[in-house]
């Protein structure tokens, strides 16, 4: 997908958002509370992951709020992934691994218990502990005023 972001802001799939450092820092903050939970918490592999991906999916919806945009309200969390493409400069390879997790995570918590391996957990936690790096350390190079 070669779209700009400004080309997917079309309401459903992006909208124009204006964020702010007190915005920013409270989502960095719930990225840093579900990576903890992750590294100090017993959790099964499904909630290890569960939880994981949702630190994952909050660093990519830093990125997207610093870019000035937001998800729409149809398929949000895909839209939010797929724009990591577009933010974070990601390649194609990690935005799908990281896609493949959000179905794996849909299924686990809405349809089955046990549908997640202690290796796909531990990939999930290793993923998002990467992307809360690479967002603030993009952060810090592109707009530094939205960290405190």
């Amino acid at each position: 997908m070669n779209e700009s972001l400004s080309n997917l802001a079309d309401g459903v799939r992006l909208a124009t958002h204006e964020t702010s450092p007190a915005e920013i820092a409270e989502l960095l903050a719930v990225a840093d509370r579900d990576l903890q939970d992750c590294i100090d918490g017993r959790l099964s592999a499904d909630n290890l992951l569960s939880i994981a991906y949702s630190a994952g999916l909050v660093c990519a919806k830093i990125a997207l709020a610093a870019a000035g945009y937001r998800a729409g309200h149809q398929s949000a969390h895909y839209w939010t992934i797929q724009s990591l493409k577009h933010t974070l400069g990601l390649d194609r390879m990690l935005v799908d691994r990281l896609d493949a997790f959000r179905k794996k995570r849909n299924v686990s918590d809405y349809e089955m218990v046990g549908a997640v391996t202690d290796r796909e957990a531990d990939e999930m936690l290793e993923l998002a502990k990467f992307l809360r790096s690479k967002v603030e350390d993009w952060l810090r190079s592109r707009y530094p005023g939205l960290l405190a």
